[in-house]
């Protein structure tokens, strides 16, 4: 009976820490959001990485934010002509993507 009860224990505390990790992973999220926001209009350089060492780096100008994805319109180069780009909150959590603010010139 009483190992019964110690399991549960460490169940519930497994438990908990998954709803503490999920909330503070929320917050970070908002975080993120708020501050994506707060720069709409900037020009941002955004580092995309697609795995086995290999990575894409778009410059352009973040358009919108919605509630999980926020866009950018990145600049054509030679005959690409200029493209929107979205990305979510989470990508940036995960480091799939890195974003910086370019220097004004």
């Amino acid at each position: 009976m009483t190992r019964l009860y110690q399991s549960e224990l460490c169940l519930r505390k497994k438990r908990d820490y998954g709803v503490v990790a999920m909330a503070m992973e929320q917050d970070l999220i908002d975080r993120i959001r708020a501050s994506v926001t707060s720069e709409l209009g900037s020009r941002v350089q955004i580092r995309q990485d697609e795995g086995r060492h290999r990575s894409n780096i778009h410059e352009g100008v973040l358009q919108s934010a919605y509630p999980s994805v926020f866009t950018v319109l990145v600049d054509g180069k030679g005959d690409n002509s200029a493209q929107v780009l979205s990305f979510s909150y989470s990508d940036i959590v995960t480091k799939v993507i890195r974003m910086r603010l370019c220097e004004a010139s």
